[in-house]
């Protein structure tokens, strides 16, 4: 599929998401909320879905009152295949279309593997795997029918490229999950210009992370704060991976596909 030379494009042009209607889940708060601040301020209009409406009501009227664009919000589960296509719907309906979906929603229990349970392991995959497949997939559909050349940024994180902690068997495999995920959707998509990217944070400061830490046994915690000082010499804030994630949905990686970018701080290195 030809697509047209945007060689001559200024950056703000490329950066510039005018006219295009994005979905964020998990948007309410931390990492996801950034995520919707930088695609409004880029000129998107944007769905935030995620389970706390209230919150997620409250960043829709703060984000569109400070940038002025469409930014509204729903109730969205990621484990109910039905909501998703409802959210689809509503995007398409209140929007006006749907040319990026950014899947941010996830849930990170920390149990040792003789203390995990089926219903555990079930919900991790759930929300973290099974919920970006059919998030893609209803997206994909939308943007297919519509003839949109549309991106779908999935958050991976550091876990999807090693282990960490003990007692994150479910997380990391689900992670994992969603990296290989976004390789065979890239190659299934291509042919009708969408393109899939993935973008995996070191740990970040947010308000989900420091209340999932402080809930985490001292083990763990211990563990954990040993890997904070990263080599850039602090830890990373939402708007660090926001960035990334409007570098993604944005026409600056066009040429891009099937790729996860680590913003870790060199956490992997």
């Amino acid at each position: 599929m030809a697509i047209a030379d945007v060689s001559d494009s200024s950056i703000a042009q490329l950066v510039s998401l005018e006219g295009r209607c994005a979905v964020v889940t998990g948007g309410a708060q931390g990492l996801g909320k950034a995520m919707v601040r930088r695609l409004a301020e880029a000129g998107a209009r944007v769905l935030i879905g995620d389970l706390k409406e209230s919150e997620a009501t409250a960043a829709a009227e703060e984000i569109s009152a400070r940038y002025g664009t469409m930014v509204i919000a729903t109730r969205l589960d990621v484990t109910d295949s039905d909501a998703i296509r409802a959210a689809a719907d509503l995007a398409c309906s209140e929007l006006g279309g749907l040319d990026i979906w950014v899947n941010n929603a996830g849930l990170y229990p920390n149990v040792l593997l003789e203390e995990m349970t089926d219903p555990v392991w079930d919900q991790t995959m759930a929300v973290n795997l099974r919920g970006v497949f059919v998030s893609c997939q209803e997206a994909a559909r939308r943007m297919k029918d519509a003839g949109t050349q549309g991106v779908l940024v999935n958050v991976v994180s550091t876990a999807g490229f090693k282990g960490v902690a003990p007692g994150m068997a479910a997380y990391v495999a689900s992670k994992h999950g969603v990296r290989g995920l976004n390789k065979q959707l890239a190659i299934e998509l291509a042919p009708h210009g969408i393109r899939v990217l993935g973008v995996a944070p070191t740990f970040c400061e947010t308000e989900g992370n420091m209340a999932a830490l402080n809930a985490l046994p001292e083990r763990v915690r211990t563990e954990i704060a040993a890997t904070l000082t990263s080599a850039l010499g602090r830890v990373g804030v939402p708007d660090d991976i926001a960035r990334a994630v409007l570098f993604c949905a944005s026409d600056m990686s066009l040429f891009m596909t099937g790729s996860t970018l680590l913003v870790d701080a060199g956490e992997t290195a």
